[in-house]
């Protein structure tokens, strides 16, 4: 029997319900950065292993396996997490439903891989998206259970399960790569990770329970789940656009030094920004009836992303030369301007992923299906001008410096409304960590102008160096009230 300890009174306690919230966001974001660091060590000696080839390999599949993965049916988990109230039923209906979506994704992808590697001219990629398959399978034992713990905003225990499946797919990276067994290597690591936390969540949180496919009843989830799924599917356009139009048009080594560059510029906005997103969408679909609430919460999020992701984007397009040469090794040399052009649209993109989540949990989960619809248009069109107008990967990139601003805007017009918050506050809240990052950055660049150490390490280490005292003095000389408001959620005041 699944418990539901959902939506009860936050306010029996003064300060309970945000002490929860903080508690969850430390959990939530503390184990994604231990989890990301054990991945990172790996992934790091793993990139100077393998070839740029084998990761453009990797990324054709990897966009089959995204657009599948929109009918996992997460978003019908998440119905349970957006839901006042929930019962057994609903439970076991939700898991029949995922058990049913996900094992048809997995025979989908085996019968139609032969078509996608034709269209990639790559006959590999049939081998590898068959194997791939088996992480549909995992899914159902980890949507729902993640659902469930989400529900009661423990994300504890679920922490506990990724740090375990990040050493999992670690330690399989690392014995593959070793081992010498090249892009299959980028295929294992994802399975052992997967499955390894399908295990873990599922005895975290007691959620295995006997599935119903008898889905009469579930009126609310399939609309929930149904907008869910149209938003997933307009996102998938939106993101896997560049692969798709460069997986054609570059070879495997091109697109393996784009995608690679992309994964170093988006370290901040795709792995420690969505755990923040869990915790906030929940947090959110508590004080739904509290709009302003909502709002504060809101703003204060943005300035704190704000003052951690402007200095990381800013930096790295500052440092990608040295970074690059020292970390991946000089075979990754042609990936520097596309990390440089890509990191410098990420703040925008960082904002930009905020809004959603917000909106939806609120009930508006249509404000979300009209963002993605936007994300649709803008993108697939900067990357099809970048790709024909420029050229080569420096084109797919160019695509962000100007699409992820427009999309950025766009989201705020729609959303803003929604969440309650106004433009003067939003730039307000951007301003103190985005200015100083930019400051910093313009530092960063001169220093490495005017002096000339030899070897690239050293180098690199001289414009963190530089670049960390001159962005904490700044936020210290001209935003403290941020960096003070920061420390104290730290310290759960």
């Amino acid at each position: 029997m699944v418990r539901d300890e959902g939506i009860t009174d936050a306010g029996g306690e003064p300060g309970g319900f945000a002490r929860r919230v903080m508690t969850a966001v430390l959990w939530r974001s503390g184990s994604q950065f231990a989890a990301q660091m054990v991945m990172w060590s790996a992934t790091f000696f793993v990139i100077r292993l393998l070839q740029p080839a084998d990761y453009g390999l990797f990324a054709m599949t990897q966009s089959i396996l995204v657009l599948l993965n929109l009918l996992c049916g997460y978003g019908f988990a998440s119905a349970l997490i957006q839901a006042k109230e929930i019962d057994d039923r609903q439970v076991r209906q939700v898991f029949g439903l995922l058990i049913v979506l996900n094992g048809s994704i997995a025979l989908a992808q085996v019968l139609l891989a032969p078509l996608a590697a034709a269209y990639f001219r790559q006959p590999i990629v049939t081998h590898m998206l068959r194997v791939q398959a088996l992480i549909y399978l995992s899914t159902p034992f980890i949507a729902l259970p993640s659902a469930l713990l989400a529900r009661r905003m423990d994300f504890r225990r679920e922490a506990q399960v990724n740090f375990a499946g990040a050493i999992a797919g670690a330690l399989t990276a690392l014995t593959c790569a070793l081992a010498g067994a090249g892009v299959w290597t980028l295929v294992a690591a994802p399975i052992a990770l997967f499955w390894t936390r399908a295990i873990g969540m599922t005895i975290a949180a007691r959620a295995l329970v006997r599935p119903s496919f008898r889905f009469a009843g579930m009126g609310g989830t399939w609309a929930f789940g149904g907008a869910m799924i149209l938003s997933q599917f307009l996102w998938f356009v939106q993101t896997q656009a560049d692969v798709a139009i460069g997986g054609r048009a570059l070879a495997p080594h091109d697109l393996g030094l784009y995608t690679t560059a992309l994964f170093l510029s988006q370290i901040v906005t795709s792995k420690f920004i969505p755990p923040l997103n869990d915790v906030a969408f929940s947090a959110y679909a508590r004080i739904q009836n509290d709009r302003a609430a909502v709002a504060y919460g809101f703003e204060k999020a943005a300035r704190i992303v704000m003052l951690i992701a402007a200095p990381f984007c800013l930096g790295l397009a500052a440092t990608a030369e040295p970074l690059i040469l020292t970390v991946l090794g000089a075979k990754w040399a042609e990936a520097v301007p596309l990390v440089r052009i890509v990191a410098l649209a990420m703040p925008a993109l960082a904002m930009q992923i905020l809004f959603s989540p917000a909106a939806t949990a609120l009930g508006q989960p249509g404000i979300q299906v009209k963002v993605s619809a936007c994300g649709a248009v803008i993108m697939p069109a900067a990357f099809l001008v970048g790709i024909f107008a420029i050229g080569g990967g420096i084109g797919l990139a160019s695509a962000w410096a100007w699409g992820t601003p427009l999309l950025m805007l766009a989201t705020a017009r729609l959303a803003m409304p929604v969440i309650g918050v106004t433009a003067r506050a939003m730039l307000r809240a951007v301003a103190p960590g985005l200015g100083a990052a930019i400051m910093m950055a313009l530092a960063v660049v001169a220093v490495d102008r005017m002096v000339d150490l030899p070897g690239v390490g050293w180098r690199l280490v001289l414009l963190i160096a530089v670049g960390g005292a001159v962005y904490v003095g700044l936020v210290l000389a001209f935003a403290r009230a941020t960096v003070m408001e920061a420390l104290r959620l730290l310290l759960r005041r």
